[in-house]
């Protein structure tokens, strides 16, 4: 049996994950600062950047075996 994992799949994650992340940070930014304008410059460029690493340590730990047990 081989696992694979498609690109599909770290993409639907990586969306699904940084959706969430990206209203902790609104919600947390505005939370110090009381300013939403400031808040959703945060979340846009921080997101934009990590949605990016985050996929591509998704893909990079997809090829690595260790800790993948097949039955």
């Amino acid at each position: 049996m081989t696992r694979t994992v498609t690109g599909r799949r770290s993409v639907a994650k990586a969306i699904s994950y940084r959706t969430i992340i990206m209203s902790l940070d609104f919600v947390t930014i505005y939370l110090f600062t009381g300013a939403a304008r400031v808040a959703l410059g945060f979340m846009i460029a921080s997101n934009i950047y990590t949605t990016l690493g985050y996929f591509l340590h998704e893909r990079g730990w997809a090829r690595i075996k260790w800790g993948i047990n097949e039955t």
